[in-house]
């Protein structure tokens, strides 16, 4: 590389600047950790030299494919072991990862794999038929479709088309990685989730990912040789990063394909899984599991939840149960995970709600955040008094490059120097954040205004009520009005009157649900509540 020099006549060489990349973890792991088990999946068990010569040759065989650097690779893969080969192996050829959501509709996966251009597409045998549909109606190119089986999962191949296990036996074991000479280079290509409008390609650099994962060591209080549950779908903000992060510390990923609770009382109990994420519908997936699924560990398990406010009444029931619980929070434009609720010594003695109250805050910035704060509109601090609201907004190294082919909207969420977040918060002398409400969800009624926030976790103190989403329901008299959709627990009976009675014993009069709607909830692959879809069912009701 060049050679800089600065004004102290000090040179920055090859010696002493290596461009930050979360590759690097994986080639020190090889030489450090080279029998440790890497990634478990079932019978599907691969020390650090056997995933790291994986990877290598997914590398070659996609730079054979005539994958150029700065290309992008699509996959559409659960969490199996090929969906993590991808998070190094494809920027290893020095080209940028596109884990596009298993979830998605034919037309969203056309218009990604069109937009970003996917020059090879990795797809589970399961979601094949998706696939293809979507190649069908491309308008550019398709990309080349490469088939993987899932036999721990007994998914077989189609035969339709080239299997990966035949893609890697097919590569160079011995190919050099092609590493970023600047850590601005783009790893990764994430869409939001698009439930107005066309998703946005949000890109990911070498630096934040090495940075964002590295951090997390620290906000997870990790040492060495962690045993991770893959909870957190890979494709979402790539998995919080946490693939990445696992070699840096010489641990262990378990593959989870179908989140359920056994799946993760089982990961726990047979691989001693000691960490994972996931949204606070996975916690109450564990909570409300009978005892059949249910397995005796002896640890505690270290969770970072994000999505949404874990409820009350959940953390009062998991924390006994061997799950200590860390509320995190971000979006797809930061890699996930960018605040934290670090815990204090002087919150120990706090237990019920005043515990819960305290872990259901958003926090405050990891430590490869420069500033998150909490501003009025023209961008100044809003009073730290826990109740002024404002928009939560952050800069630093872990916020992303932008939205790809979309300069508006880049300069609009950089307005001012800090990315826009969108999310209303309170902030506390301390200077915790804790999350009011996404602008977007804030019900506005007769000029007062109700956080579905507030209103969500008083409904899930009900002893009936397993989820709950509250959202704003056209009203002649008041503008807005609270209208709950209740997802009972299994052989629960409760109706409309006791939902409102039971939330007003705590809430104003204006701020209690003047509607109930019984039934189960739309949720994201993730577990996130879909309230766009029940806005516009309380539009009709």
């Amino acid at each position: 590389m060049g050679w800089m020099q600065d004004e102290t006549g000090l040179d920055r060489c090859a010696a002493n600047y290596v461009p930050l990349t979360p590759l690097s973890g994986l080639a020190r792991a090889a030489q450090v950790f080279p029998d440790h088990p890497a990634v478990i999946h079932g019978a599907h068990r691969k020390s650090y030299t056997e995933y790291t010569d994986r990877c290598t040759r997914l590398a070659s065989a996609l730079a054979a494919a005539g994958v150029a650097p700065g290309d992008v690779v699509s996959t559409i893969l659960p969490n199996i072991p090929a969906q993590a080969e991808a998070h190094f192996g494809v920027p290893a050829c020095g080209a940028v990862l596109n884990a596009i959501n298993t979830r998605l509709d034919p037309g969203t996966v056309t218009y990604i794999l069109d937009h970003g251009q996917a020059r090879v597409l990795l797809v589970d045998s399961q979601f094949l038929d998706l696939a293809e549909t979507a190649l069908a109606a491309m308008a550019g190119p398709a990309p080349v479709l490469i088939e993987v089986p899932d036999p721990q999962a007994g998914i077989v191949a189609s035969g339709r088309h080239m299997t990966y296990e035949d893609f890697l036996a097919a590569a160079d074991p011995d190919f050099d990685w092609i590493m970023p000479e600047d850590e601005w280079e783009s790893i990764a290509l994430n869409y939001t989730s698009g439930t107005t409008g066309r998703p946005k390609g949000v890109v990911y650099h070498h630096r934040g990912a090495y940075l964002n994962a590295m951090g997390q060591v620290i906000s997870w209080r990790m040492v060495l040789h962690p045993v991770y549950l893959t909870i957190v779908p890979l494709f979402h903000c790539n998995g919080w990063c946490h693939t990445w992060m696992m070699p840096m510390l010489g641990g262990t990923l378990v593959c989870c394909r179908d989140i359920t609770a056994p799946a993760i009382f089982d990961a726990i109990a047979d691989e001693g899984v000691t960490h994972f994420g996931g949204a606070p519908i996975v916690l109450n997936a564990l909570v409300n599991a009978p005892e059949t699924e249910r397995r005796a560990f002896d640890h505690v398990v270290e969770v970072f939840t994000a999505g949404a406010p874990p409820a009350r009444a959940t953390l009062a029931k998991i924390e006994p149960m061997g799950f200590n619980v860390t509320q995190v929070y971000g979006l797809t434009e930061v890699y996930g995970p960018a605040t934290e609720c670090t815990w204090r010594a002087e919150w120990d003695h706090l237990k019920g709600p005043e515990r819960a109250a305290i872990k259901a805050r958003q926090g405050v910035a990891m430590p490869f955040m420069e500033h998150i704060t909490v501003m009025d509109e023209h961008m100044g601090q809003i009073p730290m008094d826990g109740e002024t609201q404002g928009e939560i907004m952050m800069r630093g190294n872990g916020v992303m490059k932008g939205y790809l082919k979309n300069p508006d909207a880049t300069a609009e969420a950089f307005r001012g120097g800090y990315f826009h977040t969108g999310d209303i918060a309170v902030q506390f002398p301390d200077t915790y954040v804790r999350i009011a409400d996404r602008a977007k969800d804030i019900i506005i009624s007769g000029g007062e205004n109700i956080s579905s926030v507030e209103v969500e976790g008083v409904l899930m103190d009900h002893p009936a009520v397993n989820l709950a989403a509250v959202v704003a329901k056209p009203d002649e008299k008041w503008g807005e009005v609270p209208c709950a959709f209740v997802e009972l627990k299994s052989g629960a009976a409760v109706d409309e009157a006791e939902i409102i009675g039971f939330s007003r014993e705590t809430l104003a009069g204006f701020k209690a649900p003047k509607h109930v709607v019984f039934g189960e909830l739309p949720k994201t692959s993730t577990g996130k509540i879909q309230k766009f879809e029940l806005r516009d069912k309380a539009r009709t009701l």
